[in-house]
């Protein structure tokens, strides 16, 4: 659609907060210009999109991929309705080349990034890198990523990073514990609590991934601002809702991923990889992939640890975001996809209803990343918009029922 302004009236309207059981929202020249119950007068001239049956819902949000310099994290999100995807951790140079294609063409989702992660030599994420290719090339790209040492490292880590354009910083925190290859070399303490720090002193946030309960505590203690998985090497403890509480981070878990990496897979990911809904917009290669799992999980490892800890942290009030931790070659997700299978599973395994789903993949994802203009379908915001039929507010795997997307009020055609 190449109409600069139209109206879309009829549907129910999830804004990311809250909900209007039929309502219409105005988009002008890519920016939402009203929302409500009642459509005010409008010119003849503007497009109106009437579609009762169905909902209208923010463009949904990845808070966690990783990407390379090929195109396709960006085109395949935006066919599922991933209209941003938050990178976590790539080379420099492909995330500005992303950065420059998403500002081009609106047709392809847009990007935020870590881009280069902290990582300590021999680190994560060497043993799920090396997963997926051990050949000499794989090892040299991973003895190219700088590495922290100490403290020391931290500030002029986090200045070079924000100088090239990271919009936050990311630090790869795993000493092993639910890994077959561990213990790995792990950051101190003091390590952390300095890129913290520092990413802070720039006002940018920063985020750790971590899967053992003891590195969990440790980013906590560390101050980050959210954990971008959670754990699964062992049952979690009381204490651990604590340590989020003090902290004020959110949890990202990525409970699809876990599922890949301890090998069990889940029940819900296989079914709606044989989706028609998933099928259609997916190649074979990417579905052959979908349907494995990784397996790098230690003995005793396991996603039901994962399941654990998220009931328990959303019961606790802790902010549950949604995010999939897809790269281009993972077993087990695909970018798009992945976001869908990730909501089906914190509604059907750790209870969130699916309002409370659908807000941590869009305005809790927003408030938690400081985004000001995406993530709800308010005045002023980008004209993001996820357009399905049926009800996700009942039946969250109705989001794959899709009927229209639209990235800053641009209709991506063959939604």
């Amino acid at each position: 659609m190449s109409s600069k302004s139209f109206v879309i009236q009829d549907v129910r309207i999830f804004t990311g907060e809250e909900v209007i059981d039929s309502g219409f929202v105005h988009v002008d020249d890519g920016r939402i210009v009203a929302v409500g119950s009642v459509r005010p007068t409008t010119s003849d001239a503007v497009l109106t999109i009437s579609r009762p049956g169905h909902t209208l819902l923010p463009g949904l949000i990845d808070a966690h991929v990783h990407s390379d310099a090929s195109h396709t994290v960006l085109a395949q999100s935006i066919k599922f309705g991933v209209t941003t995807v938050l990178d976590m951790g790539s080379k420099a140079e492909d995330i500005q080349y992303l950065r420059g294609v998403a500002n081009e063409r609106k047709d392809y989702a847009d990007i935020r990034s870590a881009q280069t992660a902290a990582m300590v030599e021999g680190g994560w994420p060497t043993p799920v890198f090396l997963a997926y290719d051990s050949s000499p090339g794989a090892t040299a790209i991973l003895d190219s990523w700088p590495k922290i040492r100490g403290p020391a490292d931290a500030d002029e880590f986090v200045a070079r990073n924000v100088h090239e354009g990271a919009d936050y910083t990311k630090i790869l925190h795993d000493s092993g514990h639910a890994v077959k290859a561990g213990p790995l070399p792990s950051f101190s303490i003091e390590s952390q609590k300095a890129l913290v720090k520092a990413s802070h002193k720039r006002g940018v946030r920063c985020f750790a991934h971590a899967t053992g309960l003891e590195d969990t505590f440790q980013v906590l203690e560390a101050g980050v601002d959210g954990v971008m998985h959670t754990i699964y090497d062992k049952s979690p403890s009381k204490e651990l809702a604590k340590a989020y509480k003090q902290c004020g981070a959110f949890c990202n878990p990525t409970l699809g991923v876990i599922a890949t990496l301890t090998g069990e897979g889940d029940d819900i990911r296989l079914r709606l990889a044989r989706d028609p809904r998933v099928t259609a917009r997916l190649d074979q290669e990417t579905l052959e992939r979908l349907a494995k799992t990784i397996g790098i999980g230690k003995p005793g490892a396991s996603v039901k640890y994962a399941y654990e800890s998220v009931r328990m942290l959303h019961k606790a009030g802790i902010d549950i975001i949604c995010g999939s931790d897809t790269a281009h070659i993972s077993l087990g997700s695909a970018y798009g996809f992945s976001p869908h299978h990730e909501l089906s599973l914190l509604v059907h395994k750790v209870e969130l209803t699916p309002r409370e789903a659908l807000r941590s993949a869009t305005a809790l994802t927003a408030v938690r990343f400081g985004f000001e203009d995406r993530g709800c379908i308010a005045k002023g915001r980008k004209a993001d918009l996820l357009l399905v039929e049926g009800n996700p507010l009942e039946d969250i795997e109705a989001t794959l029922n899709l009927r229209g997307v639209w990235r800053d009020g641009v209709e991506l055609q063959s939604a």
